[in-house]
């Protein structure tokens, strides 16, 4: 699995980066570890995941965590999750 993490603000991508996870874990986990990987890679806390994003995230396989879902301010508008690639 390949998750695309990228950081907007004002309509720019400011930062991005891509987890691997190839792993015969389940994909739940997967998404869980990635999410938290690339936090860590931008020096975030992790985003809770809201309805909404748990939703947006099963219908169409990407989500955006909005200044609702983090604890702590974010100096960006939002960070988007797309999924490239599937096991």
């Amino acid at each position: 699995m390949r998750i695309w993490f990228i950081k907007w603000k004002d309509n720019h991508q400011i930062e991005s980066t891509v987890v691997e996870d190839y792993s015969e874990d389940t994909r739940t986990h997967k998404v869980l570890g990635a999410l938290e990987k690339a936090c860590y890679k931008f020096d975030l806390m992790t985003p809770i995941w809201l309805d909404p994003c748990i939703a947006e995230f099963k219908k169409y396989h990407r989500t955006r965590f909005y200044q609702d879902a983090f604890i702590e301010e974010i100096p960006f508008d939002f960070l988007e999750m797309r999924v490239l690639e599937e096991d």
